[in-house]
């Protein structure tokens, strides 16, 4: 019997799925961190006294520069997964880029936005 040499139809429904979902979440995710960056929840420094006011403005920045490195891994993590949507409408979902053999349906559906198989990630 030939090796499989991609997903079927069906497969790829089944992973579209997956991904759709992680998708909305991680979305979901990124308007949280986008609402942290722009204070649009209102927990700001301006209503406290000046002696606090000086402490809390560094903590504030800190935190705006960790939700802004959150928001952009955030963002790429996105990207990837609408990637993933592209290769499931092309139909190469699945085919890691290195060995060009399928990757195992477990570690699509533990990283579904995967283009490398364990295999190919080991040898990098």
């Amino acid at each position: 019997m030939a090796e499989k040499t991609r997903y079927s139809d069906a497969e790829l429904e089944e992973f579209r799925v997956i991904i759709q979902e992680k998708l909305d979440q991680a979305y979901k995710d990124y308007d949280v961190l986008k609402c942290a960056l722009d204070n649009s929840t209102g927990n700001d420094v301006s209503d406290t006294s000046p002696t606090f006011k000086v402490l809390e403005e560094g903590a504030t920045t800190s935190m705006k520069e960790e939700s802004a490195r959150l928001a952009q891994r955030q963002m790429k993590f996105i990207q990837n997964l609408q990637a993933a949507l592209i290769r499931i409408e092309n139909k190469t979902y699945g085919i890691c880029r290195e060995t060009g053999k399928l990757i195992p349906k477990e570690r699509l559906r533990a990283v579904p936005h995967t283009t490398l198989s364990i295999e190919a990630k080991g040898s990098k």
